[in-house]
């Protein structure tokens, strides 16, 4: 007996190819504006949370040094990001922003106020709570391990 196929896609499948989608048309939204979202992650984290050290810009974006470090050699050559060694620990690279990272985070900041405001069209506010409530309660669903810090822009 042939297993029968569901009329409608499972819901982790729905989720992930919507997740997809907004990632592709965000990152579009952001290349527009003379980013990308890699670049925008690290901006934006630089920026809004003024982290010490390059180990925890790492941890605060969840991906490994060496990714970030190859991000962060991008940026340098690119004059968007500064690098320096802390003077009270060797061991540890201080990151900031440089005046042209911050001009440009300011462009893709723009881009993404604009891109949420799309995102949001046709939905109220009551809406959009049930649906923060609900992504929520799926990654709560998925156990330990699973869940993702929530970001904001």
């Amino acid at each position: 007996m042939s297993e029968r196929k569901p009329d409608v896609l499972p819901i982790g499948r729905q989720v992930a190819l919507t997740a997809k989608a907004l990632a592709y048309a965000f990152n579009a939204a952001l290349v527009e504006a003379g980013g990308s979202l890699p670049i925008w992650l690290v901006l934006s984290s630089l920026e809004r949370d003024q982290w010490r050290t390059q180990h925890e810009l790492a941890r605060s974006l969840g991906i490994e040094g060496p990714t970030l470090t190859r991000h962060l050699d991008a940026l340098e050559q690119m004059g968007l990001v500064a690098r320096r060694r802390d003077e009270t620990d060797r061991r540890a690279v201080k990151v900031e922003t440089t005046e042209a990272g911050r001009a440009l985070y300011r462009d893709l900041l723009r881009a993404a106020i604009a891109f949420d405001k799309r995102l949001r069209t046709g939905l109220d506010q009551s809406e959009l709570d049930q649906l923060r409530a609900l992504l929520l309660r799926l990654e709560g669903n998925l156990g330990p391990g699973f869940a993702v810090a929530p970001r904001q822009m």
